[in-house]
């Protein structure tokens, strides 16, 4: 591979053409990818490069979709299937959580096929263009999730996840894609299940992932709290969430999706159990509200957990 220097969506571009290039059995496949170069432009110049039977462009049909990826991983492929959002996963949740979470467990068959797309919000896209569905999928054994945060993490997670055997859900942050730089020598690595510490601290600590963790590195800048970037939501870093917990004995954890019932409830639940011994204050969270993503910016903005919102809840917890 030469030196990379780009975005977040570029890495993602990178990651899948490098993918693409070192194994002919790694194909895409989703709407307007080929010569439109995807919706944002993640799968621009791959049609000119590896062709029509590599690059293939869909009907709107995001079940078609999920369909002919999972046909062919069974086959013998690595196809990776793009949602234009995330969104719009929901409409195929039954294949991927009813076929190919379940194939190894019905019949021994590996489904190493990845499901891709931008989510979250802060664009103004309104309700159904800025969710985060990653909860709706984290209780059904069998699917792998990702949600990289940094441009490094679109490159090694992704080339990670079209390697795995697994099914794997690939939540990358619209919000990101052109708002973060960065720049290698040689390409990074990653393996799925391992979380990163983003900023060290002894006083509390912030569990986070995805685009959140840009909002809590702002929030704690001038503050001795450690940032912790679960990387993947499943598997889950366990020992790196429980070695935190245990020198910083506060947590509050961090997410877009919404606060009830949401990837945050059940990572304060599993650190209150496996955790409490090291605690000296309930763990906190912060999500979304639980409504539908609001179409006005403002409305967004107050919708969404920001530093200042990260900031008083922090200093709640410090004071306990």
């Amino acid at each position: 591979m030469t030196a990379f220097s780009g975005t977040y969506v570029e890495a993602i571009r990178r990651a899948l053409f490098d993918a693409m290039e070192a194994d002919p059995r790694v194909c895409c496949l989703g709407e307007d990818i080929g010569a439109y170069g995807g919706a944002f432009r993640a799968t621009e110049g791959l049609l000119e490069r590896f062709g029509p039977d590599r690059v293939i462009d869909t009907p709107i049909s995001e079940q078609a979709i999920v369909g002919a990826a999972i046909g062919a991983a069974l086959m013998g492929q690595r196809p990776v299937a793009e949602f234009q959002f995330m969104d719009f996963a929901l409409l195929a949740s039954d294949l991927m959580v009813n076929f190919a979470a379940k194939a190894h467990w019905r019949w021994g068959a590996t489904v190493p096929a990845v499901f891709r797309g931008p989510s979250g919000g802060g664009n103004g896209g309104g309700p159904f263009h800025s969710q985060n569905p990653e909860g709706h999928f984290l209780g059904s054994p069998g699917l792998k999730v990702v949600a990289p945060g940094t441009v490094r993490d679109a490159y090694a997670l992704f080339r990670a996840a079209i390697d795995d055997p697994d099914p794997v859900l690939f939540f990358e942050h619209k919000r990101l894609y052109r708002r973060l730089k960065d720049h290698w020598d040689e390409a990074p690595t990653a393996r799925l299940g391992e979380a990163a510490l983003r900023k060290n601290g002894s006083k509390a600590c912030i569990v986070t992932y995805g685009a959140a963790q840009h909002v809590a590195l702002e929030a704690v800048a001038d503050l001795d709290v450690a940032v912790l970037d679960l990387r993947t939501l499943w598997p889950l870093d366990d020992q790196a969430i429980a070695e935190l917990v245990q020198r910083t004995h506060r947590v509050l954890v961090l997410t877009e999706a919404s606060l009830t019932y949401g990837p945050g409830a059940e990572l304060a639940a599993r650190i209150g159990e496996a955790c409490f011994g090291w605690l000296d204050a309930p763990v906190m969270r912060l999500g979304a509200a639980d409504t539908p993503t609001p179409a006005s910016p403002p409305l967004e903005a107050a919708f969404l957990p920001g530093p200042k919102t990260v900031r008083s809840t922090l200093e709640r917890l410090l004071a306990w």
